[in-house]
């Protein structure tokens, strides 16, 4: 993925541009919108004029990048000039000398506020500090229930950003590729717009995964002719029927994505050969005169089912009851002819469009009045309207709240007058109590689903009756947080016990400000960040919990009395050459500018690539517990608060907030001289048979010379499941252990678990 050199004459550049901005227009000409080519002359010319003599980091002029963005957002997305304009326009404000009512003069109201509220999120959603994070998200969604078309066009420039990704320095890359399958890809997902959605999900994975990748697109362009033979053989009926019936359609196979072939290897330890739908079959119809969309969805569909056996639990109705960012379409899995199941999706044109370009594609079936586009937001813009309004500090939260309502399978269930509730899969007795009233989900205390009296944490399924039970005596839990998975019921969960530990947090805050006021220290963001990692909390407001509850004291880390005692504790703790002191009447410059050995935090540019060194006695990172990572996996480093480098595996969870919320702060890191033994859980599976055990055991201890540190095995039936700890030098032995215990008799499976 390295960049290609970037070498063109300035007359070679020009014609590029030129041939560019050609293309561009083309294909605004050849779409349905209005045709407005003066405006958007215009704002080329303005945009290029503007960005002249400035270059990306590849090399190439800028301009390209905004007449790219601008060709996302018309052909991709669906735009028109208003938005074509504004994409040519986005980073004018922010980067040259040009003010919004520079471009309001010359373009008028509409594409100034436009350029406004992108210039308002820009550098990305995400800034150099937690707090800002949050705060320039919240930016982003407020912008949105103003005018959506801000957000498509930032979803075109991320899009852009990811396409051109491999000219940026290896940790940017982990930023930008962690940030984007956080937060706007779900996004993405969220409005609808499948097609961005994949292809930020692929380029992410790309950057983070590139050997597993390439072996995954192999996989799928080898096994291209034998999917094409399949799909043929389960087509061909279908094609005949759909002909007989005189319908005007169109019929293809899509096949999954590379990052969701991946997820599913990875959630179903499985591997490729036994993901079983790598493709669906998508049938497109126009509907005859006279006859509605749906009715004509049930049509086919009965026709389908009169030529192959649908599988009973997986019909998906999103026609009758269409998903939350206006998905329609009808889904039924179909046993072909050769013994697979093969998922078929009936849309018609317009479901299609919307399918793929989500809200945007509304625009084009509006019909007077409100738009159906702007209900359909404002719907889900009320869904996410405590989260805006909720004062929370804590980015991380803010950011996993968010996701919640971004990206989660959807359920319906029914309150006991019959109102419709759309939910995440998953949700609870106590989501649905939230989502009816804060009130009501504070007080509640058990629930009835179908009738049956069920407790608070009950999962729900679709179709569920639920009536949430309440008393007053009752009152909220921290260890509800667990339980809940919609982003409105945390939310107001959050505020609630928020609101009952402020006495506890202002206390903590008086113990806090009277120990700096006795050791006259300066409180600076380097001394704050240094203590919070100390106490192991993301903010203030949970350090002064802590502190006012009890749970810590300030004498647990900074039990000092004496000026000098608290100058020695800073240098030490937090290697700040006492720059977060307050200098005492009369002491010298020389005694507030010492400096100790200990005071001097090593030096580590975040921009180079970390080489990971480990002697079996000295190592130069500490591994992360939530992932465990070995030699082999890819991995990143993060730069904690106390300057150790803390080493996570890409895929980890906790890694994936870290990218999105903490940039500055990431290294790409790579394995190298690292001698010592880490432990590796292996999950084996297959069919139980007297001394099975017993050969594991000897394969493993004698023939493969690996220590087994636990092992835990159990037989249900005819079946065992074998869990163990090894300890393993790097991932090449954990692939040929693995591969040795498959060669047993009765072993199915044989993996490792992450």
């Amino acid at each position: 993925m390295e960049p290609q050199p970037y070498s063109l004459t300035p007359e070679e550049e020009s014609r590029l541009i030129d041939d560019e901005f050609a293309d561009l227009l083309q294909g605004y000409i050849s779409s349905n919108h209005r045709k407005k080519v003066d405006i958007i002359e215009r704002a080329f010319r303005f945009a290029r004029s503007a960005h002249d003599g400035v270059r990306r980091r590849s090399g190439e002029p800028y301009i390209l990048h905004p007449i790219a963005v601008a060709k996302i957002a018309s052909r991709e997305i669906g735009l028109g000039s208003t938005s074509i304009c504004a994409a040519l326009l986005h980073d004018v404000v922010e980067d040259t000398e040009y003010t919004v009512e520079d471009i309001e003069r010359q373009f008028g109201k509409k594409i100034a506020e436009l350029v406004a509220g992108l210039t308002k999120i820009s550098g990305g959603i995400f800034g150099d500090r937690a707090s800002a994070q949050a705060e320039n998200f919240r930016k982003l969604l407020l912008t949105m229930s103003q005018d959506i078309r801000v957000v498509l066009i930032k979803m075109a420039d991320r899009l852009h950003n990811m396409r051109t990704l491999g000219s940026m320095a290896p940790n940017k890359q982990y930023k930008i590729a962690g940030e984007t399958l956080y937060i706007y890809a779900p996004l993405a997902h969220r409005l609808g717009l499948f097609s961005i959605k994949t292809e930020l999900e692929d380029l992410s994975f790309k950057f983070e995964h590139p050997a597993e990748y390439a072996r995954i697109a192999s996989l799928i362009k080898g096994s291209e002719e034998k999917r094409e033979m399949v799909y043929n053989n389960f087509a061909a009926p279908i094609h005949r029927r759909l002909a007989a019936m005189g319908l005007t359609y169109e019929a293809k196979a899509r096949v999954k994505s590379v990052y969701s072939i991946w997820r599913k290897m990875e959630s179903k330890h499985i591997p490729f050969e036994e993901v079983y739908d790598l493709y669906a079959m998508r049938i497109i119809f126009d509907p005859p005169e006279g006859v509605g969309e749906k009715e004509m969805c049930y049509r086919i569909y009965a026709a389908l089912t009169d030529l192959y056996r649908p599988h009973p639990e997986r019909i998906r109705d999103w026609i009758t009851v269409p998903k939350a960012n206006g998905y329609q379409a009808l889904h039924v899995t179909l046993m072909g002819p050769d013994g697979n199941w093969i998922e078929v999706q009936i849309r018609s044109r317009k479901m299609d469009e919307i399918a793929e370009k989500g809200f945007a594609a509304h625009w084009k079936y509006k019909i007077g009045g409100e738009g159906e586009e702007e209900s359909e937001l404002t719907v889900w813009l009320r869904t996410i309207k405590d989260i805006l309004d909720d004062p929370n500090p804590n980015a991380i939260d803010f950011l996993d709240t968010l996701k919640l309502n971004f990206f989660s399978s959807e359920i319906v269930v029914f309150t006991p007058k019959g109102e419709l509730l759309t939910l995440p899969s998953g949700a609870t007795v106590l989501d649905v109590a939230y989502t009816l009233h804060s009130e009501i989900g504070n007080h509640c205390i058990a629930g009835k689903v179908n009738h049956k009296l069920v407790p608070l944490s009950r999962k729900l399924n679709s179709g569920d009756q639920v009536e949430v039970l309440t008393s007053q005596s009752q009152s909220p839990k921290q260890e509800w947080m667990s339980f809940l998975s919609t982003a409105k019921a945390k939310t107001r969960l959050r505020k609630e016990l928020r609101r009952e530990q402020m006495p506890y947090v202002e206390e903590g805050r008086k113990i806090f400000e009277k120990f700096l006021e006795d050791n006259h220290i300066i409180l600076n963001n380097n001394v704050i960040t240094k203590i919070l990692g100390r106490y192991q909390v993301q903010t203030r407001e949970e350090l002064f919990l802590k502190l006012g509850s009890g749970v810590a004291s300030i004498d647990d880390y900074l039990n000092v009395n004496t000026s000098s005692g608290a100058r020695s504790l800073v240098s030490r703790l937090f290697r700040l050459g006492f720059s977060g002191l307050k200098p005492k009447r009369g002491s010298s410059e020389k005694a507030s500018g010492d400096s100790s050995p200990a005071a001097e935090a090593p030096q580590i540019n975040t921009h180079n690539v970390y080489v990971l060194h480990d002697d079996g006695k000295e190592r130069n990172y500490t591994l992360a517990d939530c992932c465990r990572p070995i030699p082999g996996d890819d991995v990143m480093g993060f730069l904690c608060y106390d300057g150790k480098v803390e080493i996570h595996s890409l895929t980890c969870p906790h890694a994936q907030k870290l990218k999105a919320s903490y940039g500055d702060r990431l290294l790409a890191v790579k394995w190298d001289n690292v001698k010592s033994e880490f432990i590796a859980n292996i999950r084996i599976e297959g069919i139980d048979r007297h001394g099975i055990l017993q050969e594991l055991a000897g394969l493993i201890s004698n023939s493969l010379e690996i220590d087994i540190r636990r092992l835990n095995i159990e037989a249900k039936g005819e079946v065992f499941s074998c869990s163990l700890d090894v300890k393993v030098s790097d991932t090449s032995q954990v692939d040929s252990l693995c591969a040795k215990v498959l060669k047993i008799n009765g072993v199915k499976r044989a993996d490792r678990v992450k």
